[in-house]
């Protein structure tokens, strides 16, 4: 399990941020400002820091700097700032990427994935496995059989959300903010209605319905 420090000092957001990450099965460490931050940086191994910008203390720029005086962990800074030369400052201490507030949690998990993969750090070889299927991460292409399957963008993100954390339920509400994004209000049954065409293309049972909580895969990925 990935073990990411969130370094954010709005109490809503760090919530936000913590459940999302460990709904995507990372492992979380949550700090409110530079001087904690720096804390725990020191105790602990990190794959990814996540980075607020506007912090008490130390800001994220003084962080950073201190950070890169002993690690090259990658680096994702949050900023409300989206001027050009708060950017260029930023890489200039060797970040890896911005995101911008507000963002779309699918954006940031994708943006986590692919600095974790550039890094060394993220899934094996790109791929997970479960009975006849595989799932290229990458090239975003789902096997069954040896056989492409055609899927949606949403329906490939509800599959790989199944069998990244297999065994794992999750609710409707978990699957709406995760893949419809935090600030999505809508019906549950959207999501009802994708796992019921997903199902169809797939053809067999892999996904299980948990009755009265949300739904699953089994434990057997690989």
């Amino acid at each position: 399990m990935k073990h990411i420090l969130i370094v954010e000092d709005e109490p809503d957001i760090q919530e936000l941020l913590r459940a999302y990450l460990e709904d995507a099965g990372y492992q979380t460490s949550v700090a409110g400002d530079g001087v904690a931050a720096l804390a725990l940086f020191s105790e602990q191994t990190f794959d990814l820091v996540l980075l607020d910008l506007m912090l008490p203390k130390i800001d994220g720029f003084g962080v950073c700097e201190l950070i890169r005086r002993q690690s090259q962990v990658p680096i994702l800074m949050l900023t409300a700032l989206d001027g050009e030369e708060q950017q260029l400052r930023g890489f200039g201490l060797d970040i890896d990427d911005y995101v911008t507030k507000p963002f779309s949690m699918p954006v940031l998990l994708e943006k986590i994935r692919v600095i974790l993969r550039r890094s060394g750090r993220g899934e094996e070889d790109g791929v997970l496995r479960y009975r006849d299927l595989t799932v290229d991460l990458d090239a975003r292409e789902v096997l069954l059989d040896g056989k492409p399957l055609d899927l949606t963008a949403r329906e490939f993100e509800l599959l790989r959300t199944f069998l990244a954390a297999p065994g794992r339920v999750f609710t409707r509400e978990m699957l709406l903010a995760k893949l419809w994004g935090y600030d999505f209000f809508g019906d549950e049954r959207v999501v009802d209605s994708h796992i019921k065409n997903l199902r169809r293309k797939l053809g067999r049972d892999y996904i299980e319905t948990v009755r009265g909580v949300g739904y699953r895969a089994g434990k057997e990925t690989r």
